[in-house]
């Protein structure tokens, strides 16, 4: 079994396209002698991502909040979205951010800073500078879509839509 989960992606990617089993799909991308480029990797953690959240998201806003870590850490991705990397936030306009999107925005607020995509100083709210750098443990509760996507938008603001 292969531990770098980007090749499982694309791996699982190949699976939805062909019906093959898992060991097929990975010896016929391993035949290829190659592993799979960088934007094929960002395409498959796209993916998934829409697969996470697609069902979640109804006109911007989200019923509940998923109760499964991974699924949780992706929509708190899409939430992201709607802050200006960079930009200092009050309290208040995070709460009205966060309220546009579910009805507890509290509890979005605190996950966005355990979770490390918005720093809390002074009452005073902005993304995180960098993506975190995430323990192995960590990892595995984290979609890939956040390596492929995060420093991108925390850099220079390009979100999910415009890449």
């Amino acid at each position: 079994m292969t531990r770098d989960s980007d090749f499982k992606q694309v791996v699982r990617a190949r699976m939805a396209e062909t019906g093959e089993t898992y060991t097929a799909a990975r010896a016929a991308l391993e035949a290829g002698a190659q592993r799979p480029g960088r934007q094929e990797a960002y395409d498959a953690a796209r993916a998934e991502q829409e697969r996470l959240v697609g069902r979640l998201f109804t006109d911007g806003r989200i019923e509940r909040v998923p109760a499964r870590r991974k699924v949780r850490a992706a929509v708190l991705l899409e939430v992201l979205t709607r802050f200006e990397p960079g930009r200092e936030y009050a309290e208040k306009e995070v709460d009205e951010v966060l309220r546009s999107v579910h009805e507890d925005f509290a509890y979005l607020r605190r996950e966005l800073v355990n979770y490390h995509l918005m720093v809390r100083s002074d009452g005073r709210y902005r993304t995180a500078e960098r993506a975190p750098v995430r323990m192995p443990v960590e990892e595995q509760e984290i979609p890939a879509w956040e390596a492929h996507w995060l420093p991108g938008f925390l850099a220079g603001g390009s979100g999910p839509g415009t890449s």
